[in-house]
């Protein structure tokens, strides 16, 4: 089901982040842009914040893990630019009420770019902490949303290391509510596109 933001005072934000090297013919961001239209329709005045991944995503390096391990007060210049990028995307993320995510399944996983953003905005302290007893994620209250796509990797089979990872890099950072919606083996199996597009249909009932 779409969730619904109970703060009135606020714009329901959603996230929106496309993954597919493709900008025309793609399924996963046709099926992403069919998730966000469903929520907006049900949440008035809704904000929708656009994050393409294939406009690049920067992968981190040395000056990157040095800076998130330094105390922000002891940054240097260039550590500090080196996070400017990150600190845009988990702003963005910490503000959003949903997230939905377009994503192929490329080679059985998934795609670099969206690899890259993971090791973006996944940063201790800031969006997950350690304690005692384990990791603990600080993205708690939002819901996700995540529309694969694949040509002939089967969701949820052995060789899908893409849906489960993906639940779990979420559940890591706090968001546990994740609903997946599927066209996988689409060179195939010709009625993959539509049952995907009937489940997202249904999400919205």
């Amino acid at each position: 089901m779409f969730s619904f933001k109970k703060d009135k005072a606020a714009p329901f934000t959603i996230l929106h982040i496309d993954a597919s090297a493709r900008q025309s013919g793609s399924v996963s961001r046709d099926l992403s842009s069919r998730v966000v239209a469903g929520l907006t329709a049900r949440n008035s005045g809704a904000k929708v914040i656009r994050r393409d991944l294939a406009d690049g995503v920067p992968f981190i390096d040395d000056t990157f893990t040095t800076a998130i391990n330094t105390p922000e007060s002891e940054r240097t210049p260039a550590q500090k630019k080196a996070l400017r990028v990150s600190d845009a995307l988990v702003a963005e993320l910490q503000g959003a009420d949903a997230v939905v995510i377009g994503s192929p399944i490329y080679n059985f996983g998934v795609p670099a770019a969206f690899k890259a953003w993971i090791d973006q905005v996944a940063r201790a302290g800031v969006t997950f902490k350690y304690t005692p007893d384990g990791p603990v994620g600080l993205l708690d209250g939002k819901k996700a949303y995540v529309a694969f796509a694949s040509g002939g990797t089967q969701i949820g089979s052995e060789i899908d290391f893409a849906s489960g990872w993906m639940k779990h890099i979420l559940g890591f950072i706090g968001i546990h509510d994740v609903e997946v919606v599927a066209a996988d083996r689409t060179m195939m199996d010709d009625q993959s596109v539509a049952r995907a597009e009937a489940a997202v249909e249904k999400l919205a009932a």
